[in-house]
């Protein structure tokens, strides 16, 4: 994967110009509000039932939770917090696959078996999980019906993540791919800022970097063009997307 666009900045600004709701509308299958929660469909009894057979665990920031390559021992339901899981080429490279929050499981695609982990799990902050064996979940999906549909709620909404990502890596130039980025960071981890839409901790210049396969130079490099258009501002340890006249954030 290159460092360099083979297009201009130009279409990522024409991107941006879009909005970013309407960007990440076009380009990614999935919003925050739909993002799926296991426990949420769960009666009090069920929920009592399913936390006895799971074991809860706090991660400090910056501490793994599972490492490619190492035995799998089960997966994990986020309470709270954010994971971010990342794939390691044999060179060292990093390639952050998704960011992931409250509601959803890690440690995945094996669920109910068993083998290694295909990637690694970090929290980016403080993180509390429920963590489960296979052979667990697969009797408590067996009992409770409304665990089952929320797992595999929770299972598709990772596959269109991750399939969205693919689609990114292997069609798009850099700069689209930046612009994207920005766009869905916005849409499912940013906050309202009297500006438009920030996008702050953990996301980095670095981050960005690691989500769209480039260099963090050029990303710096590509983010002031962007700044010095009027697409977004950049401030201390934020990023903003800048309201559009047309088509302000709602």
């Amino acid at each position: 994967m290159t460092d360099s666009s083979s297009r201009s900045p130009e279409s990522a600004q024409n991107g941006l110009n879009a909005s970013p709701a309407s960007v990440a509308a076009r380009t990614v299958a999935y919003r925050s509000n739909r993002q799926p929660n296991i426990f949420a469909k769960l009666t009090k009894q069920e929920l009592a039932a399913v936390l006895r057979r799971g074991r809860r665990h706090t991660f400090l920031r910056g501490k793994t939770l599972f490492a490619q390559g190492e035995r799998h021992h089960g997966v994990f339901i986020i309470e709270s917090g954010l994971v971010r899981t990342f794939y390691a080429s044999p060179s060292g490279r990093e390639i952050t696959l998704a960011y992931w929050k409250p509601g959803n499981i890690v440690g995945t695609p094996t669920v109910l078996g068993t083998g290694t982990y295909m990637w690694s799990g970090v929290a980016s902050e403080d993180t509390g999980v429920q963590a489960f064996r296979g052979a667990d979940l697969h009797d408590l999906m067996r009992k409770i019906p409304s665990l089952a549909i929320g797992m595999v709620e929770a299972l598709e909404f990772k596959g269109k993540c991750l399939s969205s990502l693919v689609q990114m890596l292997g069609t798009r130039d850099v700069s689209e791919r930046l612009t994207m980025l920005l766009a869905n960071l916005g849409e499912t981890h940013g906050t309202r800022d009297k500006n438009g839409i920030a996008i702050s901790a953990p996301f980095t210049h670095e981050v960005f970097a690691q989500m769209v396969g480039a260099s963090r130079q050029w990303v710096t490099i590509t983010l002031d063009r962007f700044q010095r258009d009027g697409l977004i501002r950049i401030g201390k340890r934020k990023t903003i997307l800048l309201k559009s006249n047309d088509n302000p954030p709602a």
